[in-house]
Protein backbone atom coordinates (compact mmCIF):
# COMPACT_ATOMS: atom_id res chain seq x y z
CA UNK A 1 0.00 0.00 0.00
CA UNK A 2 1.01 3.88 -0.63
CA UNK A 3 1.91 5.64 2.26
CA UNK A 4 -0.64 8.16 3.04
CA UNK A 5 0.04 11.45 5.38
CA UNK A 6 -3.91 12.83 5.96
CA UNK A 7 -5.01 10.76 3.56
CA UNK A 8 -2.84 12.24 0.93
CA UNK A 9 -0.41 9.51 -0.93
CA UNK A 10 3.13 9.78 -1.15
CA UNK A 11 3.93 11.04 -4.43
CA UNK A 12 6.67 9.97 -7.22
CA UNK A 13 8.23 11.56 -10.37
CA UNK A 14 9.39 9.23 -12.96
CA UNK A 15 11.76 11.98 -14.94
CA UNK A 16 12.37 15.44 -12.87
CA UNK A 17 13.38 17.68 -15.97
CA UNK A 18 11.48 21.32 -16.19
CA UNK A 19 8.00 20.16 -16.43
CA UNK A 20 8.70 18.22 -12.99
CA UNK A 21 10.24 21.01 -11.29
CA UNK A 22 7.76 23.68 -12.64
CA UNK A 23 4.82 21.45 -10.95
CA UNK A 24 6.42 20.21 -7.83
CA UNK A 25 8.10 23.04 -6.73
CA UNK A 26 5.26 25.45 -7.26
CA UNK A 27 1.88 23.73 -6.20
CA UNK A 28 0.18 23.16 -2.72
CA UNK A 29 2.56 21.80 -1.18
CA UNK A 30 1.09 18.00 -0.66
CA UNK A 31 0.87 16.69 3.21
CA UNK A 32 2.86 13.87 2.17
CA UNK A 33 6.59 12.85 0.89
CA UNK A 34 7.38 13.45 -2.86
CA UNK A 35 10.36 11.80 -4.38
CA UNK A 36 11.91 11.57 -8.13
CA UNK A 37 14.32 9.28 -9.80
CA UNK A 38 16.23 10.61 -13.31
CA UNK A 39 17.84 8.16 -15.28
CA UNK A 40 20.40 11.19 -15.12
CA UNK A 41 21.31 10.23 -11.52
CA UNK A 42 22.49 6.58 -12.34
CA UNK A 43 24.30 7.82 -15.66
CA UNK A 44 25.97 10.55 -13.54
CA UNK A 45 24.50 13.64 -16.05
CA UNK A 46 23.41 16.94 -14.40
CA UNK A 47 23.98 15.83 -11.07
CA UNK A 48 24.48 19.22 -9.76
CA UNK A 49 21.26 20.80 -11.46
CA UNK A 50 18.84 17.84 -10.51
CA UNK A 51 20.40 18.38 -6.71
CA UNK A 52 19.56 21.61 -7.08
CA UNK A 53 15.95 21.29 -8.49
CA UNK A 54 15.30 18.37 -5.45
CA UNK A 55 16.32 20.83 -2.74
CA UNK A 56 14.55 23.95 -4.07
CA UNK A 57 11.34 21.57 -4.61
CA UNK A 58 11.51 19.76 -1.37
CA UNK A 59 12.32 16.93 -3.49
CA UNK A 60 13.28 13.15 -2.20
CA UNK A 61 16.11 12.23 -5.07
CA UNK A 62 16.44 8.54 -5.93
CA UNK A 63 18.94 6.67 -7.73
CA UNK A 64 16.50 3.35 -8.03
CA UNK A 65 13.41 4.08 -9.41
CA UNK A 66 12.20 1.37 -7.02
CA UNK A 67 12.34 4.03 -3.96
CA UNK A 68 10.83 6.88 -6.15
CA UNK A 69 7.67 5.04 -6.66
CA UNK A 70 7.32 2.40 -4.41
CA UNK A 71 5.38 4.03 -1.45
CA UNK A 72 3.63 6.03 -4.14
CA UNK A 73 -0.05 6.32 -4.62
CA UNK A 74 0.39 9.00 -7.08
CA UNK A 75 3.33 8.51 -9.79
CA UNK A 76 3.99 11.53 -12.74
CA UNK A 77 5.66 9.83 -15.31
CA UNK A 78 7.43 13.46 -17.32
CA UNK A 79 10.20 12.03 -19.41
CA UNK A 80 10.86 12.50 -23.27
CA UNK A 81 8.53 11.19 -25.48
CA UNK A 82 10.27 8.28 -26.64
CA UNK A 83 10.94 6.88 -23.23
CA UNK A 84 7.17 7.08 -22.18
CA UNK A 85 7.03 3.62 -22.65
CA UNK A 86 10.13 1.58 -21.51
CA UNK A 87 9.75 4.09 -18.10
CA UNK A 88 6.56 1.87 -17.40
CA UNK A 89 7.96 -1.15 -18.21
CA UNK A 90 11.01 -0.02 -15.70
CA UNK A 91 8.55 1.11 -13.05
CA UNK A 92 5.64 -1.71 -13.49
CA UNK A 93 7.65 -4.47 -11.01
CA UNK A 94 7.81 -1.46 -8.39
CA UNK A 95 4.95 0.14 -8.03
CA UNK A 96 2.14 -0.17 -5.62
CA UNK A 97 -1.31 -1.76 -5.50
CA UNK A 98 -4.12 0.80 -7.27
CA UNK A 99 -0.96 3.22 -8.00
CA UNK A 100 -2.74 6.24 -10.47
CA UNK A 101 0.25 6.57 -13.02
CA UNK A 102 -0.09 9.56 -14.53
CA UNK A 103 1.53 9.89 -18.10
CA UNK A 104 2.08 13.46 -19.04
CA UNK A 105 4.51 12.87 -21.71
CA UNK A 106 4.45 13.58 -25.24
CA UNK A 107 3.11 10.21 -26.80
CA UNK A 108 0.94 9.19 -29.35
CA UNK A 109 -2.47 7.89 -28.28
CA UNK A 110 -1.16 4.52 -29.48
CA UNK A 111 1.80 4.61 -27.08
CA UNK A 112 -0.07 5.65 -23.76
CA UNK A 113 -2.14 2.67 -24.79
CA UNK A 114 0.86 0.65 -24.67
CA UNK A 115 1.99 1.82 -21.39
CA UNK A 116 -1.59 1.49 -19.68
CA UNK A 117 -1.70 -2.39 -20.61
CA UNK A 118 2.08 -2.44 -18.55
CA UNK A 119 0.71 -0.53 -15.53
CA UNK A 120 -2.55 -1.94 -15.67
CA UNK A 121 -0.86 -5.43 -15.54
CA UNK A 122 0.72 -4.59 -12.80
CA UNK A 123 -1.85 -3.49 -10.90
CA UNK A 124 -1.64 0.45 -11.16
CA UNK A 125 -4.53 2.53 -12.54
CA UNK A 126 -3.25 4.91 -15.39
CA UNK A 127 -4.43 8.16 -16.41
CA UNK A 128 -3.40 9.49 -20.08
CA UNK A 129 -2.04 13.10 -19.25
CA UNK A 130 -1.59 15.50 -21.76
CA UNK A 131 -0.22 19.01 -20.66
CA UNK A 132 -1.37 21.82 -22.82
CA UNK A 133 0.63 24.47 -22.64
CA UNK A 134 4.64 25.26 -21.52
CA UNK A 135 4.87 24.87 -18.00
CA UNK A 136 6.49 28.30 -17.78
CA UNK A 137 5.03 30.90 -16.59
CA UNK A 138 1.96 28.74 -15.10
CA UNK A 139 4.19 26.12 -13.50
CA UNK A 140 1.56 23.43 -11.84
CA UNK A 141 -1.00 25.94 -13.42
CA UNK A 142 -0.32 24.70 -16.68
CA UNK A 143 -3.79 23.34 -18.30
CA UNK A 144 -3.77 19.58 -18.50
CA UNK A 145 -6.21 16.90 -19.94
CA UNK A 146 -6.97 13.89 -18.66
CA UNK A 147 -8.67 10.96 -19.99
CA UNK A 148 -9.26 6.99 -19.00
CA UNK A 149 -11.12 5.07 -16.75
CA UNK A 150 -9.55 6.49 -13.62
CA UNK A 151 -9.18 10.26 -14.74
CA UNK A 152 -11.79 11.02 -12.22
CA UNK A 153 -10.05 9.99 -9.28
CA UNK A 154 -6.57 11.28 -10.24
CA UNK A 155 -8.56 14.71 -11.15
CA UNK A 156 -9.48 14.80 -7.14
CA UNK A 157 -5.75 14.52 -6.04
CA UNK A 158 -4.50 17.38 -8.70
CA UNK A 159 -7.40 19.48 -7.43
CA UNK A 160 -6.36 19.44 -3.91
CA UNK A 161 -2.74 20.28 -5.12
CA UNK A 162 -3.86 23.45 -7.09
CA UNK A 163 -3.47 21.96 -10.29
CA UNK A 164 -6.31 22.99 -13.64
CA UNK A 165 -6.94 19.61 -14.60
CA UNK A 166 -9.78 19.13 -17.09
CA UNK A 167 -11.13 15.69 -17.83
CA UNK A 168 -10.86 14.96 -22.11
CA UNK A 169 -12.47 11.69 -22.09
CA UNK A 170 -12.99 8.53 -21.04
CA UNK A 171 -10.66 6.33 -23.00
CA UNK A 172 -7.26 6.09 -22.35
CA UNK A 173 -6.11 8.32 -25.71
CA UNK A 174 -8.56 10.80 -25.69
CA UNK A 175 -6.11 13.55 -23.91
CA UNK A 176 -3.34 12.23 -25.78
CA UNK A 177 -4.88 12.30 -29.30
CA UNK A 178 -5.47 16.17 -28.85
CA UNK A 179 -2.29 16.72 -27.73
CA UNK A 180 -0.95 15.59 -30.76
CA UNK A 181 -3.08 16.71 -33.39
CA UNK A 182 -2.69 20.11 -31.75
CA UNK A 183 1.55 20.16 -32.12
CA UNK A 184 0.83 19.44 -35.93
CA UNK A 185 0.09 23.07 -35.78
CA UNK A 186 2.00 24.53 -32.84
CA UNK A 187 5.17 22.65 -33.54
CA UNK A 188 4.65 22.99 -37.24
CA UNK A 189 3.80 26.74 -37.21
CA UNK A 190 7.28 27.05 -34.97
CA UNK A 191 9.08 25.36 -38.03
CA UNK A 192 7.81 27.14 -40.92
CA UNK A 193 8.02 30.41 -38.95
CA UNK A 194 11.74 29.42 -38.38
CA UNK A 195 12.05 28.28 -42.17
CA UNK A 196 10.72 31.30 -43.68
CA UNK A 197 12.61 33.98 -41.25
CA UNK A 198 15.59 32.34 -41.47
CA UNK A 199 15.58 32.96 -45.56
CA UNK A 200 14.22 36.57 -45.45
CA UNK A 201 17.04 36.87 -42.69
CA UNK A 202 19.48 36.12 -45.49
CA UNK A 203 18.11 37.40 -48.53
CA UNK A 204 17.84 40.76 -46.47
CA UNK A 205 14.26 41.23 -46.65
CA UNK A 206 12.90 39.75 -43.40
CA UNK A 207 11.34 43.49 -42.51
CA UNK A 208 9.65 43.54 -45.75
CA UNK A 209 8.33 39.88 -45.29
CA UNK A 210 7.03 40.79 -41.72
CA UNK A 211 5.09 43.71 -43.07
CA UNK A 212 3.44 41.61 -44.88
CA UNK A 213 2.59 39.10 -42.68
CA UNK A 214 0.91 41.67 -40.16
CA UNK A 215 -0.56 43.16 -43.09
CA UNK A 216 -2.36 39.67 -43.80
CA UNK A 217 -3.13 39.14 -40.25
CA UNK A 218 -2.34 41.82 -37.95
CA UNK A 219 -3.77 39.39 -35.09
CA UNK A 220 -0.71 38.19 -34.71
CA UNK A 221 2.69 40.01 -33.56
CA UNK A 222 4.80 38.26 -36.28
CA UNK A 223 8.19 39.54 -34.80
CA UNK A 224 7.51 38.65 -31.54
CA UNK A 225 6.39 35.15 -32.33
CA UNK A 226 8.74 34.07 -34.63
CA UNK A 227 11.42 35.53 -32.00
CA UNK A 228 9.75 33.18 -29.37
CA UNK A 229 9.39 29.99 -31.90
CA UNK A 230 13.13 30.48 -32.78
CA UNK A 231 13.79 29.94 -29.36
CA UNK A 232 11.57 27.32 -28.81
CA UNK A 233 13.18 25.11 -31.22
CA UNK A 234 17.06 26.12 -30.06
CA UNK A 235 16.20 25.42 -26.33
CA UNK A 236 13.91 22.44 -26.54
CA UNK A 237 14.24 21.45 -30.16
CA UNK A 238 15.55 17.64 -29.12
CA UNK A 239 11.91 17.32 -26.99
CA UNK A 240 9.90 18.53 -29.43
CA UNK A 241 11.07 16.52 -32.43
CA UNK A 242 10.87 13.54 -30.67
CA UNK A 243 7.78 14.67 -29.69
CA UNK A 244 6.84 15.40 -33.57
CA UNK A 245 7.64 11.39 -33.87
CA UNK A 246 5.31 10.24 -31.60
CA UNK A 247 2.59 13.01 -34.17
CA UNK A 248 4.28 11.47 -37.05
CA UNK A 249 3.09 7.30 -35.70
CA UNK A 250 -0.47 8.78 -34.98
CA UNK A 251 -0.60 10.55 -38.36
CA UNK A 252 0.19 7.28 -40.04
CA UNK A 253 -1.90 4.92 -36.79
CA UNK A 254 -4.94 7.43 -38.55
CA UNK A 255 -3.98 6.19 -42.54
CA UNK A 256 -3.09 9.90 -42.96
CA UNK A 257 0.15 11.34 -44.21
CA UNK A 258 2.56 12.59 -42.06
CA UNK A 259 4.46 14.95 -45.16
CA UNK A 260 4.41 18.46 -42.92
CA UNK A 261 5.25 17.00 -39.25
CA UNK A 262 7.85 14.32 -40.46
CA UNK A 263 9.34 17.95 -42.01
CA UNK A 264 8.87 19.47 -39.03
CA UNK A 265 10.68 17.06 -36.74
CA UNK A 266 13.76 17.56 -38.67
CA UNK A 267 13.90 21.54 -38.48
CA UNK A 268 13.12 20.82 -34.73
CA UNK A 269 15.89 18.63 -34.63
CA UNK A 270 18.61 20.56 -36.90
CA UNK A 271 18.34 23.21 -34.35
CA UNK A 272 18.76 21.53 -31.00
CA UNK A 273 21.68 20.03 -32.74
CA UNK A 274 23.56 23.13 -32.71
CA UNK A 275 23.52 23.93 -29.11
CA UNK A 276 23.45 27.68 -29.12
CA UNK A 277 22.18 30.19 -26.51
CA UNK A 278 19.05 32.23 -27.70
CA UNK A 279 20.54 35.33 -26.26
CA UNK A 280 18.17 38.44 -25.78
CA UNK A 281 15.05 38.26 -27.54
CA UNK A 282 16.10 40.36 -30.77
CA UNK A 283 14.59 38.63 -34.23
CA UNK A 284 17.86 39.44 -35.95
CA UNK A 285 20.45 38.23 -33.30
CA UNK A 286 19.17 35.46 -32.82
CA UNK A 287 18.43 34.36 -36.77
CA UNK A 288 22.44 35.40 -37.18
CA UNK A 289 22.99 32.58 -34.22
CA UNK A 290 21.67 30.07 -36.35
CA UNK A 291 22.25 30.80 -39.70
CA UNK A 292 25.87 31.43 -38.67
CA UNK A 293 26.25 27.82 -37.85
CA UNK A 294 23.79 25.67 -40.24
Amino acid sequence: MAARKNDFPAIGFVGFGEAAHAIAGHWTRPPSDVFAYDMKLRQGIDIDQLQHRGKEANVVLCTDPADAVGTAGLVFSLVTADQALQAARDCAPFISADCLWLDGNSCSPHTKIEAAAVIEAAGGRYVDVAIMAPVYPKRHEVPVLLSGPHAEAAMKFLVRLGMCPEIAGARVGDASSIKMLRSVMIKGFEALTTECLLAARRAGVEDAVLASLQASDPGIDWRRRATYNLERMMVHGARRAAEMEEVCATLSAFGLPDAISRATVGWQRRLAALHLDPGPDDLALRADRVLDSL
